[in-house]
Parts: structure tokens; sequence; C-alpha cells
């Protein structure tokens, strides 16, 4: 019954949008053709709301006390008298299904999950709130098996998949909480942290929509194999107006994927960057070291040393951007030189000649490139590259840092390349750069001016066809899709091409891993700081990142964030937590690992590599026997998770193993990751090679072992040389002979 509802809707959605069409897109008044245009742009939008919600429609049935049933589904559906048969499970009338525990029924006596493929119902489980309410008939039909296990049971498939049939009440609070303020999401591995607060973002877009819908909503990544995995989330809920990022993009035109080396990403990620970049422009606004001297069509021209000081000192005091201050420098530099010259010439020099003078002057190599010498026009790249490549840039930016802090900044700098950690400077960078915007101001007014009469207008046409006040589109919306401005662009396409864009809403996910600079870039482009921050501060890995929640927000929003903490693990099997809680015990006995809420059957294995042998073949060995385990039915995937510097000699050596930074990595049946590259993933089975190099590569190693444990949903195995590092004593037990050599 509900997907023929869905059917009839999409055949009616597909009739309007061939008629729209059929009209023609010229003919009639201006205000026919506008109402033409919201017709067709709401029923595409529709349609595709609709092709997006087929698989997994309704999902979920709830009866509450005084015996109504309502069913819950992806959207809402109605029948020919427009009652409500499907409630969209973002509705308020649906929270029940997800906030109802035994404790607290929320006026609920049933909740009944559907487990369909295709359109057909293939399994049902029933939770009862109050069986002494229920009659007979009801009670010899309770069905199933918990669906949130079944769920997790499931072989993973490179994709996340959403679990709005299967959210839960903790998981719940996070979806539904309010828009206003910073909600800092605290969860173990396993917790669903990422893909409740992916959820949200859906939430939010369908109670907001006004609000979110003009500035969008943008989620960042820590890096692009987890945005290719999280990709298909919110497309699958209907949603698709929002911007994916890793750290690495949120600088236009840049794609940093290189990571820095701990030490390195310890001085980028401090505050103190931001003195040094400033610094560094200063040190860009220069004088001659005497008198300026030119010569200009063979006629020599001498500008005093102290003219060009005060021009300076008047550019500087207009604390503006320093590309936006280049223009009075070079105007009022402009206006001295033509002085000069006027006077060696031996002529007179009217004040109304010189913007003539200025404008000849300008178009002058020596006079250019002289300016061009004392306050060059500089690119955010430019600045930073000049800074990190010449020690005596470096040295006169830095003047607090130490002899080897600077060292380390010049050694680690490769030409032509950019690391994650520098895309936080490149947006500093840009903010202190700013550009001489005066021409595209003048521009921005006038299309201001035809803006509001266009907008005017449109609110006329609304008025006149009774769409007004009705929500489906505002003046503002329809004159702009009126207007002629090339290929229409979404919301989403407009914010990521646009380095000072200001989102609605912000999802930060793996934020533990962010440096106080990545913060302060992120921070700008919030102003309504309107914030979900999602991490684990047990897992982080980056020497630069957080130690505590506030350590990172309290400089921005102190006093007013929020936390909720998701508690339950429901990936990770009690087994393979038992070792990860024994690692977090060391490395941060303060956290409380999350309680599992499964057992596997089977605890993780130790292998070690004999003497003789190398790692490679050994880890290929164990590969085999895992990938073995995994049948097709189950669709499962594998990874090896390894140091950064071995994964090239795996990458050899086990055959059919795809390193993570390829695009194609997380369809392979095997993935070989680093840690950074394996976090908020998920893989049926884990073989992690080199435990003791994990632990070695970072001041922060044992957080990544603890992150790289815990990335299976079934079993685990650890391939080791030598010794067994003491952080996972609770493997000694289940450590295997070595294979004979040979």
């Amino acid at each position: 019954m509900l997907y023929g509802l869905l059917d009839a809707a999409r055949a009616r959605s597909e009739e309007a949008l061939r008629d729209v069409h059929g009209q023609g897109g010229q003919g009639g008044t201006f205000a026919a053709r506008m109402e033409r245009e919201v017709s067709a742009y709401e029923q595409a939008r529709r349609l595709s709301q609709l092709n997006a919600v087929d698989r997994g429609l309704c999902f979920g049935r709830m009866d509450d006390t005084s015996d109504r049933t309502f069913y819950i589904g992806r959207i809402g559906l109605h029948d020919a008298e427009y009652e409500p048969v499907l409630i969209d499970w973002r509705a308020p009338a649906a929270r029940p299904f997800y906030a109802a525990t035994p404790n607290d029924p929320a006026g609920l006596l049933r909740r009944r999950h559907l487990y369909t493929r295709g359109r057909t119902v293939v399994g049902l489980d029933d939770e009862v709130f109050d069986l002494d309410r229920m009659s007979e008939a009801d009670r010899r039909g309770l069905v199933g098996e918990a669906m949130l296990l079944a769920t997790v049971r499931r072989g993973r498939t490179g994709r996340m998949s959403d679990v709005v049939a299967t959210i839960q009440a903790e998981q719940d609070r996070v979806i539904r909480s309010a828009l206003a303020g910073v909600l800092v999401v605290q969860g173990g591995p396993g917790t669903g942290k990422t893909v409740a607060a992916l959820h949200r973002a859906a939430f939010l877009l369908y109670t907001h929509r006004r609000t979110l819908e003009r500035r969008g909503v943008l989620i960042v990544g820590p890096n692009s194999t987890f945005l290719r995995y999280i990709s298909q989330v919110l497309p699958s809920l209907g949603e698709t107006d929002v911007v994916l990022s890793s750290l690495g993009e949120l600088f236009p035109g840049v794609r940093a994927t290189a990571e820095e080396d701990p030490a390195t990403a310890v001085i980028k990620g401090d505050l103190r960057m931001v003195k040094v970049l400033r610094a560094a422009v200063r040190d860009r606004q220069r004088l001659p070291g005497r008198d300026l001297r030119l010569e200009v069509d063979g006629v020599p021209i001498t500008v005093a040393a102290d003219v060009c000081e005060r021009a300076r000192i008047r550019a500087r005091g207009m604390r503006r951007p320093h590309n936006v201050a280049r223009k009075l420098f070079v105007t009022e530099m402009l206006n001295a030189i033509a002085r000069a010259e006027s006077v060696a010439l031996g002529r007179s020099l009217d004040e109304e000649d010189l913007p003539y003078a200025r404008a000849r002057l300008w178009d002058e190599d020596p006079v250019r490139s002289a300016l061009d010498e004392l306050w060059p026009f500089l690119t955010p790249q430019r600045l930073l590259a000049g800074l990190l490549e010449e020690e005596g840039a470096l040295r006169r930016a830095t003047p607090s840092f130490s002899a080897s802090e600077r060292s380390t900044l010049l050694a680690a700098h490769v030409r032509g390349r950019w690391t994650v950690s520098d895309v936080p400077l490149l947006g500093e960078a840009a903010e202190l750069l700013g550009a001489d915007d005066s021409a595209d101001r003048a521009l921005r007014r006038a299309a201001e001016r035809q803006r509001r009469e266009e907008e005017e207008y449109a609110e006329g046409v609304l008025e006149l066809t009774g769409l007004a006040g009705q929500g489906l589109v505002d003046a503002a919306d329809l004159a702009r899709r009126n207007r002629d401005d090339g290929p229409e662009l979404t919301t989403a396409e407009r914010a990521a091409a646009d380095r000072s864009w200001s989102y609605g809403h912000v999802i930060v996910d793996e934020a533990q891993e962010l440096s106080a600079m990545a913060w302060r870039m992120v921070m700008r482009r919030v102003p309504t700081k309107s914030l979900t921050v999602v991490g684990d501060v047990a897992q982080t890995g980056n020497p630069a990142g957080a130690t505590s929640w506030g350590e990172m927000l309290d400089r921005y929003v102190s006093g007013r964030w929020r936390e909720e903490r998701l508690t339950v693990n429901y990936r990770t099997p009690a087994e393979i937590m038992a070792v990860a809680a024994g690692v977090l015990a060391k490395v941060a006995p303060a956290q409380e690992p999350p309680d599992s809420v499964r057992e596997e059957g089977e605890s993780p294995r130790a292998i070690r590599v004999p003497a003789a042998a190398e790692l490679g073949p050994e880890v290929a060995r164990v590969v085999d026997q895992e990938v073995a385990g995994l049948t097709a039915a189950e669709e499962g995937r594998l990874a090896v998770i390894a140091p950064a510097d071995r994964i090239a000699e795996l990458a050899a050596q086990v055959p059919g193993a795809v390193p993570g930074d390829r695009p194609e990595a997380l369809d392979s049946p095997v993935a070989l990751l680093t840690v950074a590259q394996a976090k908020g993933l998920e893989f049926d089975r884990v073989v992690l090679a080199d435990p003791a190099g994990v632990i070695a590569q970072s001041p922060n190693g044992g957080h990544d072992l603890y992150v790289a444990i815990t990335r299976a949903t079934h079993r685990l195995a650890v391939v080791y040389e030598g010794e067994l590092p003491s952080l996972l004593d609770a493997l000694r037990p289940t450590i295997e002979d070595p294979t004979p050599v040979g």
C-alpha cells in the first residue's frame, strides 16, 4: 500500500513536470514564466526525493496505548483524503519510535522494526513495552530478532549505510538536539557518533529548512577516504544540499592530502602561527634602503626615503588587509613619483593632473616593478611558500621561535606541495591579505540594486499567483532562479567554491584531530557558532589535536557548549574491546571505554613473525586466511592497517591490497590503510601489521593503536615482529607459534 502511494506520488510529479516543460520556457508574461519556473523547480525537487527513498521506504511501526498505529519511513506520505499514512522519521510525531525505553515507553505499547529487501518484508522485530495490555492475538504475533544486532552482523560493503531504522535513544538525543550553539558528541569506538551526526544533518535540514537551505550545511571529515565512505548516507535520506569536505580541501583550489611529521604538525597547528603570518605580511611591506631612485623615459627620478615611509604608515594605518591597503600605498607613491618627475623636468603639476600622471606612470615597467617590490600583491600560496622556503623570511617572522623549530619548518616543506597542516595557514593568510576589490564592490553595488528591484517584482508575482506565504519559495529564491547568471549552481556548489562562505551549520567529525589553527579556520566558516562536534579525545592521533574539548572550544564559546555522550558500542565485539580497553587504560586512564553489546565468540589472534622471516609475507598469509573466511554472502571487507612507513612495502607483498589513497580502496575486498586513513571506518576483519611501528610513529602512537584495534566488527589479527608491545598484554594468551621457515 505504501509503495503504491509512493509510485502514485512519483507519477504525479513526473506528469506535472512534463506539463510544465510542455508549456515552453519563453512564452507568456514574465509573471507566467516565473510561475512555471517555480512549479518546475518544486516538482523536480520532489521527484528527486521520491526516487531517493525507494529503498527501505517504511522501516517501522508503533502502536500507542490509545490503540493507534503509526508507520515510520524515510519521508511522509498521505492518502487520497490527505490523511497521513507514513510519518517522516524526522517529524515530531515520530520521536517516540526512537525515544521509547522500558523505563519511559513514551506512550507506546509496541515498537516494530521492519526489515525489507527491495519491496519485500523479510524480517520483523517487536519490542513490547506493556505486554499486559496486548491482546492475545497480538501476543501470538510477536516476532523477530533484534534488528540492530542483525544490522551490525551484516557484512560491510565499503560504504556507510544509514541507520534510520535502528537509531537508539541516546543517538536520537543527538539527532534532535537544538540547532543553536555547539553540541559535542563524545563517544568511543563503535558508538555510532558519525552516523548519528549525519542523521542530525538530515534532521536539521528538515526541521530548519528555511534557516539552513540558503546557507547550507558543511560536514568536515578527516580525509577523502572517509568522505567517500559516508557519501551515500545523506542522499539515501533525501538530502543532497550538503558540502562534504576534508580539512585539506577547505581552501578552494587546494587539495592537500599529505600529512606532516608529528613535530612539524605541532608547530604549524600552534596559534603562534597567527603572529608569524602577520609578521610575514608586514615583512613584505618594505621601504627602499635609501631614497627610491627610478628612471622613466630616460628621466632620473628620486623619491625621498621619508616620503616612502609616510606612504607606508598611512597604508598600514587603514588597518585593512594587505592587498586592500596596497591600493592606497600605490596611489600615494604614484603621486610622489609624479611630483618628483615634474621637479626633474622643471614643470609644475596641478592636482587635477595627478590622476592622469598616475595612470601614465603605472604603465611604466620600472615604476610598477619598484612598487611591486615595496608592497607586492600577494596570494596566500605565495606568502606561505615564501615563508617556508626562505630562511631569512622565516627568521624575521619568528623571533620567538627556537632555531630547532625553524629548522623543522624549513626541512619539512616540499616546494609545490601543500600538506593538510598548511591549509589552515593558507586560510589565515587569505584573511590577512584580502584582495583589492574596489572594482568588484562597484559591480556588487549595481547588482544589489538590480537584485532589490527583482525581488520586489517577484514578491508581487507570488502575491498574484497565490504562492506567497505557502513556504514553497520566497521572493529572493524566485528572483535568483530567474536571473540569467549562467548555469544554475546549488547552494552546495556555490559554498564549496567560496572560501569566505558562511554556513548555517557545521559538523566536524573526528574533531579531536583538529589543531588550534584548524579550529580557527572552521570557526570562521560559521559565524553563528552553530556546530556539531563529533569525536573521542581518547582517539586523538594528531599531536597537535585535542586533549579535551574545552581546550579547543572555550576560546570561541566559553561555557556555551553542551556535551552528549554515547556509551554503547554496537560495532566492536566484547572480545576485541577487551584488548582495546587494556590499551586505553594505559594511554588515557581517565577515559572510559564504551560497553559492547555483543560477543563474537572468537578471541583476537596474535601472530609472531619468525625471526628469519619478513613481515610482508606473513601478513599476506594471514590475509589469505581471513579473506577465505569471508563468504560472498557476507559481502564483507578486510583492512590491513599498518604504520605509514610500511605501506609501500606491504602493498608490494600483499596481493590484492589496495592502498587507502586510491579511490577504489573502499570497494576492494582488501584495503591497505594507515591509522589516519582508517579513522571513522569499519571493516568485518582487520589485520594489524607491526603494532610497535604504529606506537613509535607518533607521540600519540598509543592512541593510534587504540583506533586501529577498534575498526573490526568481527575478527582481529595482529601480526608483529620481535616482542609483543606491552600495550597489548591482553593478547599474550592468544599468541600463535611462528610459521615454520621455508
